[in-house]
C-alpha cells in the first residue's frame, strides 16, 4: 500500500518515520498483531529480555517485534532525547531490526506524572503471528502537537507554551489529523480502532466531546493516561491501535 513499507522479516510494513520510530505498523497478509502489556513497567534491558523471551515462547522471531510504549522519568531534553534513542535502537540493530538507519518499530514513550519509574522502562509491546484468515491489524505510534522530522522540536510546537483551553484545543485537533493521517496509510480509519491512548497531565474537558468523542475517535472509550510527552516543552500526545487480540503479562 502506498506510503507503507514492507518488513518481510517481521511479518509486518511500517510507515517510514524518524530515526528512533516509524509512524505506524501493520500486519502483511497471513499476519496479525498482538499486543501485550506488562503487569507493571520494567527496566529496558530487562524488559527487551523479556520480550525476547515471551517471542521464543510463541514461536516467533525476534523481527516479530514491531511496536512498544515506553515509560521514561521526566520528559528529555532535545539532547538527552537524541542520546537515549541511539542506545534504545542499538538492540533494534543487535535484533536484526534497524538497518541503514530505518527503524520500522513504532513507539510511544511518555512520562508519569505521579510514581514515574525511576529509569526508562517497557510498558507494553506487540508483535506479529500467524494468522490464516486475519482481520487488518495495525499500532500507530505516539504523536506530540509537532511535526516530526525537523531539526528540532521547540521551534515547530503548536501553541508553544499555551496550556489554555484553546490552545490545548488546537493541540488536540494537530494530533488528532496526525493519527488520522497515519491510520490512512495503512487503509484505516478511526471506525476499525479497537483502543485509543492519550497521554497529556491537562484538562480535555473542553475539547473531549467535539474534537475527540464526535470524530470517532472514543468509540470503544478513551483511555486516559496522566503522562507528559516525552520531550519538554510538549503537552499532548496520543496514540491509537486496531488489535483483536490483547494480553497482560506478570
Amino acid at each position: 500500500m502506498n506510503g507503507t513499507v514492507d518488513f518481510a522479516e517481521g511479518g509486518y510494513r511500517y510507515i517510514p518515520g524518524v530515526f528512533q520510530y516509524s509512524a505506524g505498523v501493520a500486519a502483511l497478509p497471513g499476519f496479525e498483531l498482538v499486543h501485550a502489556r506488562f503487569l507493571k513497567p520494567v527496566p529496558l534491558a530487562e524488559g527487551f529480555k523479556r520480550i525476547a523471551g515471551h517471542l521464543a515462547s510463541v514461536g516467533r522471531p525476534l523481527t516479530a517485534f514491531c511496536a512498544c510504549e515506553l515509560r521514561s522519568p521526566a520528559p528529555f531534553t532535545e539532547a538527552g532525547f537524541r542520546a537515549f534513542n541511539e542506545t534504545y535502537v542499538g538492540t533494534l540493530a543487535e535484533w536484526g531490526i534497524f538497518k541503514d538507519g530505518k527503524n520500522p518499530v513504532a513507539r510511544s514513550n511518555v512520562c508519569p506524572e505521579i510514581a514515574p519509574p525511576s529509569e526508562p522502562s517497557l510498558y507494553a509491546f506487540a508483535y506479529t503471528i500467524p494468522a490464516p484468515n486475519p482481520k487488518p491489524t495495525a499500532v500507530i505510534a505516539g504523536s506530540g502537537e509537532v511535526p516530526e522530522g525537523q531539526s528540532n522540536y521547540r521551534d515547530h510546537v503548536v501553541r508553544l507554551g499555551d496550556t489554555s483551553p484553546e490552545g490545548l484545543t488546537e493541540k488536540a485537533r494537530f494530533v488528532l489529523a496526525e493519527m488520522e493521517r497515519r491510520l490512512g496509510a495503512v487503509g484505516m480509519t478511526w471506525a476499525d480502532v479497537t483502543a485509543t491512548q492519550v497521554y497529556t497531565v491537562h484538562d480535555l474537558y473542553p475539547f473531549l466531546a467535539d474534537e475527540i468523542v464526535r470524530r470517532g475517535a472514543a468509540t470503544h472509550g478513551l483511555v486516559w493516561h496522566l503522562c507528559r510527552p516525552p520531550v519538554v516543552d510538549l503537552e499532548y500526545e496520543m496514540d491509537c491501535r486496531s488489535v483483536p487480540r490483547e494480553l497482560v503479562i506478570d
